[in-house]
C-alpha cells in the first residue's frame, strides 16, 4: 500500500500540531508522500512585503508578484522546514515542486470569466512518475509543495489538493494507493459548528443529497471533489479526517470519512 497524504489548513500553522503529525507520519511503514499547503503564512509572508493577497471563490489570485512569494514560501520556507523536521524524526525526507524531475507538468489556467494568473491545471496523464517510483524504491519519502510548472521555465501556484489526487492517480497504475487529506476537523461535517458531526461514509448519492441539503462548507467541497475523481480514476480509497488520525488511517482503523 502507498499512502499519498496531503496535510494543510491550521495543520501548518500550529507548531505543536504539525510536529505530532510529522511523528505520526514518519513512523508509517512503507512508501508514502507527502503533500503541503501553506497559504496562510504565504499571506503573511505578502503582508510583510506589501504585497496583498486576493482571492475569488476561495482560490487565490495569483498575479507576477504573488507566484514569486508563494514559490519562495511553498517551495523554500515550508517545504525545506517540513523536510528538515521529518529528517529529525527518522524520515528521509526530500523536498520537491513539481518542477522537479518534471513530475507535475501543468498549463496556465486558461482566461475564462476570472484570470486567476499564474495557476496551474494538472493533466493526470501527462505526469512522470518514474523518479518518484525509483525515490520510493530507494526508502526516500517525497514531499510536495503545491507548486507545478508550464515546460517553459515558469512556475505555477496549484492546489495542493489537487496536486494529491493526481499523484494518487498517477501512482495508482503502480500501487495499491490510499489518498489522505489531513487538516484540523474530524472528517466531513454534517454540521460545520459541531466537530463530532461526522460523516462517515459518503458515496455519489450521499454526495448529491448532502449538496441538495447545502449543509458542506466550501473549504471541503474541492477536497470531495478531488477525492471522487481520485476513486473514479483507480485509487482505492480516500480519506478525510484528523491530523492527529493518520496513524490510525495508515493502520487498518479508520477515523474520519471515507469516501467510495
Amino acid at each position: 500500500m502507498l499512502f499519498v497524504i496531503k496535510v494543510g489548513g491550521n495543520v501548518i500553522d500550529n507548531p505543536a500540531l504539525l510536529q505530532s503529525f510529522l511523528e505520526d507520519f514518519a513512523a508509517i511503514k512503507g512508501p508514502k508522500i507527502l503533500i503541503h499547503g501553506g497559504g496562510k503564512i504565504a499571506t503573511r509572508i505578502g503582508d510583510q512585503l506589501g504585497i496583498e493577497s486576493n482571492y475569488v471563490n476561495g482560490r487565490r489570485i495569483t498575479d507576477a508578484a504573488t507566484i514569486d512569494v508563494v514559490t519562495m514560501v511553498y517551495g523554500g520556507l515550508v517545504n525545506k522546514q517540513l523536510v528538515a523536521k521529518l529528517q529529525a524524526v527518522g524520515c528521509n525526507a526530500i523536498g520537491m515542486t513539481g518542477a522537479d524531475a518534471n513530475v507535475i507538468p501543468a498549463v496556465k489556467r486558461p482566461v475564462k470569466e476570472i484570470d486567476y494568473g499564474f495557476v496551474g491545471d494538472i493533466n493526470t496523464a501527462n505526469l512522470n512518475v518514474g523518479p518518484l517510483k525509483a525515490m520510493l524504491d530507494a526508502g526516500l519519502t517525497p514531499v510536495f509543495a503545491p507548486l507545478t510548472h508550464d515546460t517553459h521555465g515558469q512556475m505555477l501556484n496549484t492546489n495542493a489538493d489537487t496536486i494529491a489526487s493526481s499523484l494518487a492517480i498517477a501512482l495508482s497504475a503502480h500501487y495499491e494507493v490510499r489518498l489522505i487529506y489531513c487538516f484540523e476537523k474530524k472528517g466531513v461535517l454534517r454540521d460545520a459548528q459541531d466537530d463530532n458531526a461526522v460523516i462517515n461514509l459518503i458515496n455519489r448519492s450521499i454526495y448529491a443529497e448532502l449538496l441538495e441539503q447545502k449543509v458542506l462548507t466550501d473549504g471541503i467541497l474541492p477536497k470531495l471533489e478531488n477525492a471522487f475523481s481520485a476513486i473514479e480514476s483507480g485509487v482505492k480509497e480516500v480519506l478525510i479526517g484528523h491530523a492527529a488520525d493518520v496513524r490510525s488511517n495508515t493502520t487498518g482503523t479508520v477515523a474520519g470519512t471515507l469516501i467510495c
